[in-house]
């Protein structure tokens, strides 16, 4: 629960503002009815009732983007609402609603329920006691939405830099090895669901060690981004490059096996053999390619990508080795 939180950022304040519904507008509502005003307490309870299932349904869908929007309807409309029958003490239940609409939906979404709660009870008018008393509330609710879009936009810019800088390869700017257990996790229910079928090739820059230790780390950058270069113009849009760690990258082909693969996988070998060059000569790499099976875990199917890519560095280097045809080749030797 604590990790949802703490990764979760719209999770996060969708609990809180469902936290707050319950300690804020309970006691209200109980208040309201004993009060002798059980219109507006039914109202109190149907907000109440509205933001408490929605925070259920982000906690068990996941789905806070929906929900996000939701709440954000249910927050400002109930304050609204609240305003039209309670009067001048219902405004002041706006003004939360306008700094969590930002958090809960989009910018643009949030610019406009506010925007729209406002002229409701300005329209209205019923909340307020002069002319004066509404332009000044109509003021204070603008310069609140104001400063709430500037801090989550900030937010929301250092949020995606934080997610960038956890998921992608600083030196490459290909995804790194958190995002591609994440993809592979994806790609497995995908080809579960819909049978569509995945390749996964563990590649490994032969001798790459000697590359750094005889022409430095910076010759081996530019190895490594002269790499991803490569692969990057060599391969469709739907593939997808990782770096595995040091010198191993993992490529994620979807939709191809068989004679397909092959030729893939070919080809790519031949561009790296014509285009990768470093001071000393020419660079190569191993291949180790796995098709993944029905059932397969991910990683089981890294592991047998792994073994395929070891026996084409026993092998020689410089090889694409099938872990489909080991197997094969280890069924007919039985």
């Amino acid at each position: 629960m604590l990790h949802r939180l703490r990764n979760d950022f719209r999770l996060s304040i969708i609990t809180l503002l469902g936290a707050s519904a319950i300690l804020g507008i309970t006691p209200f509502a109980v208040l309201r009815f004993l009060q002798g005003n059980p219109f507006a307490a039914a109202i109190d309870l149907t907000i109440l009732t509205g933001i408490s299932a929605g925070v259920v349904y982000a906690w068990r869908t996941g789905d806070t983007r929906r929900s996000g929007l939701f709440l954000a309807l249910v927050a400002c409309s109930g304050a609204v609402l609240v305003g039209f029958v309670v009067g001048e003490p219902g405004l002041f239940w706006l003004y939360p609603c306008l700094v969590t609409t930002f958090f809960l939906t989009s910018p643009r979404i949030a610019v406009t329920l506010n925007v729209l709660s406002i002229l409701a009870l300005m329209v209205h008018g019923g909340a307020f006691r002069s002319p004066v008393q509404m332009w000044s509330f109509a003021a204070t609710a603008a310069v609140v939405s104001a400063c709430a879009y500037v801090f989550a936009r900030r937010n929301q810019n250092q949020r995606r830099r934080l997610e960038h800088l956890a998921t992608v390869d600083p030196l490459t700017g290909v995804k790194n090895r958190r995002s591609m257990d994440e993809e592979l996790q994806m790609a497995a229910a995908n080809a579960e669901r819909t049978g569509l079928s995945y390749a996964l090739a563990l590649l490994d820059i032969d001798h790459f060690k000697k590359i750094n230790d005889e022409y430095g780390h910076s010759v081996g950058d530019q190895v490594l981004t002269d790499l991803v270069t490569l692969i990057d113009q060599n391969t469709r849009k739907s593939d997808q490059l990782f770096r595995y760690g040091g010198e191993e990258f993992v490529l994620l082909l979807p939709g191809v096996d068989g004679a397909d693969l092959e030729a893939v996988m070919g080809h790519l070998q031949q561009v790296l053999r014509r285009h990768m060059k470093h001071p000393g000569g020419p660079v190569t790499a191993s291949f180790g390619v796995a098709l993944l099976r029905h059932g397969e875990t991910v990683e089981s199917w890294i592991a047998r990508a792994d073994d395929a890519l070891y026996q084409a560095k026993a092998g020689g280097r410089d090889r694409i080795v099938f872990a489909d045809v080991l197997m094969a080749v280890a069924s007919q030797s039985a």
